[in-house]
């Protein structure tokens, strides 16, 4: 599994898609999923965009980054992409804490 992070800008919003996300920036929840979530301010000039994606045995950072374009094109909102981050979630150790005793 990666979580991928693409930070960008919308780029010409048709008063539509302004109405839909300003409908969203006060109930969107920060979470990783697979169609993606966006984050944003009030001015919408700037995202935050957050993709799960599957990662098969021999995916890299470069599959997973491509399926969350891919993810983000879906929505349909014109953008540009400024920064992306890619963390394989496979590399995550988990360290437990030891029992009480």
């Amino acid at each position: 599994m990666f979580r991928v992070t693409i930070r960008g800008a919308f780029e010409e919003l048709g008063e539509d898609d302004r109405e839909v996300l300003r409908g969203a920036v006060d109930t969107v929840q920060v979470a990783f999923t697979e169609a993606g979530t966006f984050t944003c301010d009030r001015s919408l000039s700037a995202f935050t965009f957050r993709c799960e994606v599957p990662a098969e045995p021999d995916d890299g950072e470069q599959e997973a980054t491509e399926r969350a374009i891919a993810a983000l094109a879906a929505h349909g909102y014109p953008h540009r992409i400024l920064r992306i981050g890619v963390t394989d979630m496979r590399n995550i150790k988990i360290r437990r804490k030891a029992p009480r005793r």
